[in-house]
């Protein structure tokens, strides 16, 4: 490959991506930082075990984003691999432990491309933003092949930021970092011929997630690595 193959825009949304990654865990990473020190430091008793809970909760908040950012992401498998669709359930749940929002599965067992699995980890991580008072977000697979139904309900719920470039629109438009997911989310639709629509017939009410794919999608998704 020579320099000239490589867009700007590319190295840019690299960039973006890895910063979205970062974003996620240095929050955890940084309190078992400030724990370890808390040992370090004080004699207290009270003080110490308060510093071991800490350490403890931040360090499964730090897996449980790893481990999905390694789904939504990374490489997971090798070329051509399928995902179990439990992991991806585990993953989600993890990452949503704690937190405002509930998730409700209703998927069959089996398992989906993983390139297919990183669409829906992405979808499941942005529907989320749907509802940042809370709520549930629901997530239909009846079968992966033919796509997937989110639905977001909470509390003033609306459609979530930059979703006309998850929906394959403006794809030649540059995202900022708040962007790079939605964004992420429209390159992995035009990998895989899907076709993705977000929708709210009802001012704060559900908000739908609706992923086809096209006609070609089965020819593709063999050739993506």
């Amino acid at each position: 490959m020579t320099s000239n193959d490589v867009k700007p825009d590319d190295l840019e949304f690299a960039a973006l991506l890895c910063s979205r990654v970062c974003h996620d865990v240095i929050s955890p990473v940084g309190a078992i930082v400030n724990g370890l020190e808390v040992l370090e430091e004080e004699d207290d008793d009270e003080m110490r075990e308060h510093a071991l809970l800490l350490i403890a909760k931040s360090a499964l908040q730090a897996s449980a984003k790893l481990q999905f950012a390694r789904l939504a992401f990374g490489a997971s498998g090798s070329a051509g691999a399928e995902i179990e669709i439990d992991d991806a359930r585990r993953a989600a749940e993890g990452l949503m432990a704690g937190g405002r929002i509930t998730l409700a599965w209703d998927v069959k067992p089996g398992a989906l491309h993983k390139t297919r699995m990183k669409l829906l980890m992405n979808l499941v991580q942005f529907a989320t933003g749907a509802i940042p008072r809370g709520g549930e977000l629901k997530i239909i697979v009846e079968n992966g092949n033919d796509g997937m139904v989110l639905v977001a309900t909470g509390d003033r719920a609306r459609v979530p930021e930059h979703s006309d470039l998850a929906s394959g629109m403006s794809l030649d438009a540059m995202p900022d970092s708040r962007a790079v997911q939605p964004y992420l989310i429209g390159l992995l639709c035009r990998a895989l011929h899907a076709s993705l629509a977000v929708s709210q017939p009802m001012e704060d009410g559900p908000v739908t997630f609706a992923l086809t794919y096209g006609p070609d999608a089965e020819n593709i998704t063999g050739m993506i690595g």
